[in-house]
């Protein structure tokens, strides 16, 4: 039987043998978004994932921050994170792929460069004066990057030229930014600024709740593909990031569904970005989960 689309496009890059790098935002969104093309992919190519952000700091927190802490049941972000590490790498090893964590810090814990003039002390009491992100809904996740996380840009942006194969080949994934959390806005963004193709992969579960950003694939000229090979085995590598997954799945059921890529360049009948999405199907991102 032919190959569909996407994966004749993936097959044809990947067939000389050249590497896939997966750029993650966090310790679980490569494979949450792509985790069954990994399977398949890791199999016929060098494939390696970089998670950016996979660090945290320590208190005090703010409330969002507090919150996320006692959905993941501890108290403590930076035993969390090491955790958090260790689950992907123990995923990603039973993909058997690569991987690399960068090391910059989670939004949710990231600090402002400098403080406010004046704000020191206030900001012991009311963390959120001395972060970049104050709240989740309202700042995080609103799909902008804060201007005081320009340094934070500049960081990914080397950490993802470092990253990526030499500009002759290669195949390099990177976020759509489904749910405009901010770090996956930086990534997107550090990736498109690179200079090489890119395939975007639509950000699961946030794509069943959340619309895509249409005006930035009209931009780029973009099309999505679905992929649906190996998604039997995707449950049990989502459930591998034990820390995650219930504050992700309220009730433990975790949707099936297709994982979608936006390629370069016009084609045939093309797939919505939230094709995963069905209807009274609603994965809900709980407040504060990277």
């Amino acid at each position: 039987m032919a190959d569909d689309p996407l994966t004749s496009f993936v097959r044809t890059v990947l067939g000389s043998g050249v590497p896939m790098i997966v750029l993650s935002p966090h310790l679980d969104d490569a494979v949450l978004s792509c985790g069954a093309l990994l399977g398949w992919a890791g199999r016929r190519a060098p494939v390696t994932v970089a998670t950016l952000f996979t660090e945290a700091a320590p208190p005090p927190y703010t409330l969002c921050a507090r919150q996320y802490l006692r959905q993941t049941r501890t108290r403590d972000a930076e035993e969390l994170f090491a955790d958090r590490r260790e689950e992907d790498r123990q995923v990603l090893e039973l993909l058997d792929v690569d991987w690399r964590h960068v090391g910059l810090v989670d939004g949710l814990f990231r600090r402002r460069p400098q403080a406010c003039p004046g704000t020191e002390r206030l900001s012991r009491l009311l963390p959120e004066l001395a972060h970049v992100y104050p709240t989740y809904r309202m700042h995080l996740s609103r799909g902008r990057v804060s201007a005081y996380d320009a340094e934070t840009l500049r960081a990914v942006g080397e950490a993802v030229d470092a990253l990526l194969p030499a500009r002759s080949g290669g195949l390099v994934l990177a976020p759509l930014g489904v749910g405009g959390h901010a770090d996956h806005v930086l990534v997107r963004t550090a990736a498109e600024r690179s200079g090489r193709p890119v395939v975007y992969y639509s950000d699961f579960p946030y794509n069943q709740i959340a619309a895509a950003d249409d005006g930035f694939a009209d931009r780029h000229r973009l099309v999505a593909r679905a992929w649906e090979r190996g998604l039997d085995r995707k449950d049990e590598l989502i459930r591998g990031y034990r820390t995650q997954t219930d504050a992700l799945f309220p009730g433990g059921r975790i949707p099936r569904a297709p994982e979608v890529y936006l390629l370069p360049g016009a084609g045939a009948t093309t797939a919505s970005p939230t094709a995963g999405r069905r209807p009274g199907t609603r994965a809900r991102t709980a407040e504060g989960v990277s």
